[in-house]
């Protein structure tokens, strides 16, 4: 399959143009900072994130590493501490490894935060774009006809997880993976044209466990995605760990 888990983490590997692709979404750096303003008082995670990445980067080797926007967490631009994880983490990124960002809604000023990287980075629009048979965007935005005639189509932004309860009314919640067929008429509907979709929509994990979710299997809960869950058909949702859930409405 031109996508894959990683078993055990919220990122995949993924067939592109040029070799193979390291992807994660919702990396939201200095999100510590913005609870902060909210009155929620947290120690920064900030190295603990940039280590989890470049340990994956590293056990991967990939040629690419793809990120499905909210690299950072401020709406507009960032601030200091935002600005100082970013470039924290791609100062520790191998040298020579390509980066491609597609745009999310908290990258609003990115590509200033970005100019003084050594790293090649490529900031997509938000429609997101298209590696060989694989279409990425953040998912905050309809993707591009380009995106959309992708074999697999992976999107960010929903940080989709489920309730999990036991006999015994214990209850957690986990981070999944969305993985069905694209649904043609929204995308079209929106486009205004015959676009010959037919591929698959894969809703990726966030990779920050402190950025919340839509609670997928939680009746009245509504997503984000504006072509959700429309756009999605026979969506199954699966644990990190692998562990299919079934239908995701029914977990």
């Amino acid at each position: 399959m031109a996508v894959e888990p990683v078993p055990g983490e919220p990122a995949a590997v993924a067939d592109v143009e040029g070799g193979r692709a390291l992807v994660v979404a919702d990396y939201h750096a200095g999100i510590e900072a913005g609870l902060r303003r909210e009155g929620v008082e947290l120690p920064s995670r900030a190295d603990d994130r940039r280590e989890s990445l470049l340990s994956l980067v590293d056990r991967e080797t990939p040629d690419r590493l793809v990120l499905l926007g909210d690299l950072g967490d401020s709406i507009g631009s960032p601030g200091r501490e935002e600005r100082e994880e970013i470039t924290a983490l791609f100062e520790a990124l191998p040298p020579g490894l390509p980066v491609t960002l597609a745009k999310g809604n908290h990258d609003g000023d990115i590509a200033e935060t970005l100019n003084g990287v050594d790293q090649s980075v490529e900031v997509t629009p938000g429609h997101g774009v298209r590696l060989g048979d694989v279409g990425f965007a953040h998912g905050h935005t309809w993707p591009s006809p380009d995106v959309l005639g992708a074999d697999v189509v992976c999107v960010g932004h929903e940080h989709p997880v489920v309730k999990l309860e036991d006999e015994v009314g214990g209850r957690r919640v986990e981070r999944v993976w969305l993985r069905g067929r694209l649904v043609p008429e929204p995308f079209e509907t929106f486009h205004d044209a015959d676009l010959g979709i037919d591929g698959e929509l894969v809703v990726c994990p966030g990779f920050n466990d402190l950025s919340g979710g839509t609670w997928v299997n939680v009746q009245g809960q509504e997503f984000l995605s504006p072509f959700l869950p429309k756009g999605l058909a026979d969506g199954q949702a699966y644990l990190l760990d692998g562990t299919r859930l079934g239908e995701y409405r029914r977990v």
